[in-house]
């Protein structure tokens, strides 16, 4: 199994949050590239982040980029 490109986009993005602050959040501009703007819309849709262009983690957003960030954590280690 692979990892579809627009899942990448998705990791990318949650990547892109601080994890220390719950109150950082991000703001994906309209002059980003075109898969940002698609992963943020995929990521609000899914319910991980607050707003269309970026925002805030939720609950399930927050829980999966915490996961995000261990994944590669131990994939970049080996």
């Amino acid at each position: 199994m692979s990892i579809a490109q627009e899942r990448v986009d998705e990791l990318n993005l949650l990547l892109q949050f601080n994890m220390n602050s719950l109150q950082e959040g991000i703001k994906v501009h309209t002059s980003a590239e075109t898969s940002v703007i698609n992963a943020a819309q995929r990521l609000f849709d899914k319910g991980l982040l607050t707003q269309v262009d970026g925002g805030y983690l939720t609950d399930l957003g927050m829980e999966a980029a915490e996961m995000a960030d261990k994944l590669l954590r131990i994939i970049a280690d080996t």
